[in-house]
Order: C-alpha cells, then sequence, then structure tokens
C-alpha cells in the first residue's frame, strides 16, 4: 500500500479525487480504497474532508496538482489558449464522464459575462452532458448559435443536437440551423445553405466569441455511423481517405486537413469560426477519439480543450 500525505495541499489533492470518484464517477468508499491505495476508513475520511473544506459542491472545484500539470504541459506544447484537465477513474470507460461537469464550468463562466457575447455550439453526446448540466440562467444579453443542422435523416429532430436545450436553460436568444446535418448532393447543400434565413445565422456563427464543440471519431461505431448520418460504405470510404475524426460532421485526416469530397462535399454545417479570433474548444477524450483529438490540437483546428488526465498523457506521449 503507498504511503501518502496526511496534511496540506497532497492531503487535500487526496480529499478532492477521493470526492471525485464518489460523487461524480459513483464509486464506492470500498472501490476509492482500492484505487487510491488507501484503508477503507482513510477513503471515508477523505471524502469527508472534501465536503467540510468545502472542495464539493455538486462538481469538485479543487484542482488536483496532477491535473493542473497536465493541462500547463499540454497547452504550451501544442500553444493552446485554453485546457482542462479533469481525473479520470481508472475502470471508467465513458467518454462523457468529468469532462462534461469541466465544460459545464466554463460554458457557465462565459454566460454569466455582463457584456454581450455570441457562443457557437456543436453537437454531441459530451456537449448535450455538459449543457445538461447547467443550472437556469437570464442570459438575454446573450446570442447562442448552432453551428450543425438539426434534422436528422429520417426527418426528425437530432438527437444528440444541443441549441434546444441551451435556450430552454438560459433564457439567451438562439439561432438554431433549420438544416440536415448532412445533405443528400453538393448541389443541394449548396441551395440550402443560400436561403436568406440561413445566411445570418451563418454570419452570426463567423463571428463567435466563443465555441464548444465535440471530437467524433472515425472507427467502426463512429457517431456519425451510429446515428445514422453516413452509411457504412460512406464510412468505409472516408477510413480509406484517411479520415481520423470529425468536428460537427467535417472530417479530416491526421494532419487536421479536410478530406476532399466523399460526405464533406454535403456537409451542412458552418465552418469552425477562426481560431486566430475567438476561441474553439473541444470537449473530447478516450483511446478512440486520441487521433482526433491529436490531429485537431496539433493543426489548430480548435485551441481550447476540455479532457481526461489519460488522454492528456497519450497526447504529450504522442511528442
Amino acid at each position: 500500500m503507498s504511503t501518502r500525505q496526511d496534511h496540506g495541499n497532497g492531503r487535500l489533492d487526496d480529499a478532492a479525487r477521493a470526492g471525485w470518484l464518489y460523487y461524480v464517477a459513483g464509486n464506492t468508499q470500498d472501490q476509492i480504497a482500492g484505487k487510491l491505495g488507501v484503508s477503507r476508513q482513510t477513503a471515508q475520511r477523505l471524502v469527508s474532508l472534501a465536503v467540510s473544506e468545502g472542495l464539493i459542491r455538486v462538481r469538485v472545484d479543487h484542482p488536483i496538482a496532477n491535473c493542473l500539470d497536465l493541462a500547463a504541459r499540454l497547452k504550451s506544447r501544442y500553444a493552446l489558449d485554453l485546457v482542462e484537465v479533469v481525473p479520470s477513474d481508472p475502470d471508467s470507460t465513458s467518454t462523457t464522464i468529468g469532462i462534461a461537469g469541466a465544460a459545464a464550468v466554463e460554458i457557465e463562466r462565459w454566460l454569466r459575462s455582463s457584456e454581450p457575447i455570441v457562443m457557437a455550439i456543436g453537437t454531441g453526446r459530451t456537449l448535450k452532458a455538459a449543457i445538461e448540466q447547467l443550472p437556469p440562467m437570464e442570459c438575454p444579453q446573450h446570442k447562442v448559435v448552432s453551428l450543425t443542422g438539426n434534422i436528422a435523416p429520417d426527418g426528425s429532430a437530432a438527437f444528440y443536437n444541443v441549441i434546444f436545450t441551451v435556450a430552454d436553460r438560459i433564457k439567451a436568444r438562439s439561432f438554431p440551423m433549420p438544416l440536415p446535418v448532412i445533405a443528400s448532393s453538393p448541389e443541394e447543400r449548396e441551395m440550402l445553405l443560400g436561403q436568406p434565413m440561413i445566411q445570418p445565422t451563418l454570419a452570426l456563427a463567423a463571428r463567435a466569441d466563443v465555441t464548444f464543440v465535440g471530437i467524433g471519431d472515425l472507427g467502426p461505431r463512429a457517431p456519425l455511423f451510429e446515428d445514422g448520418f453516413i452509411t457504412e460504405a460512406e464510412l468505409k470510404a472516408l477510413q480509406k481517405a484517411g479520415a481520423v475524426g470529425e468536428i460537427v460532421g467535417w472530417a479530416y485526416d491526421q494532419d487536421g486537413r479536410m478530406i476532399e469530397g466523399i460526405t464533406n462535399e454535403r456537409v451542412a454545417s458552418a465552418p469552425l469560426p477562426s481560431r486566430e479570433k475567438s476561441l474553439v474548444v473541444a470537449l473530447a477524450m478516450g483511446e478512440r477519439k486520441l487521433p482526433g483529438i491529436r490531429a485537431a490540437v496539433a493543426r489548430r483546428l480548435v485551441n481550447g480543450l476540455i479532457t481526461d488526465e489519460r488522454t492528456a498523457e497519450a497526447l504529450l506521449a504522442a511528442g
């Protein structure tokens, strides 16, 4: 059993980690004891300490030293403007746990601004989980715009499109993209994007102050494929072309270059806002997403990242 500090910042770090494992990841005290290498009684005391020291609200507010170090190194290595790293649960395979809460904190921080901002949002499971953690807010001074369409291939509302959830929770002016995620042809895409009601939304997205997006992998269980937006043949064609990830439907390769043709010529999403003029934050973690995350940060498709310890360590190990 490892020896651990019983005082100072090390003790609070352990308390914060134990609190996160208990209140966020849902571990029992026996499981926490095993993961931290301490007795059950010590695990119980650490969870209690996290509460008594005010580290626990709904989220763990105490930054863990290793997470801070990883964030600083990632920020320097990839010249990013924002990096948040959350603890990893060694036994979890979730791609949302932890980072959804951290993203909610960052989104809320922007929305608390008294100065009007334009916030652009993508889609996906992690972003949806983050939005659902926002407290009810009154933000009439802000505008929230969707980067991607909200219509699924069968004509229904796309399940992981979050613009309407945002509008309901924060009472800001919202601007959905009333389009299919991927058009049936390049000609249809051009016709749809040329509509007078779409042009102002595209212009608004282009001048976003901050943007939050997910990163989808393009492996066998790619979200675009599983959610019915692309066919298996199209997925295989993207893989053959070297695609490793996608952001709001835009597929790109390991060098961060957009894939020519295939589905990209039919994607109805807005282009990503300028990373030179605004902050574009990706919420992503996990081994399957690692190639897409690496390409996105290395080639500055995004200039902000919220991820977990394991993913951060893998990004740094990749060089």
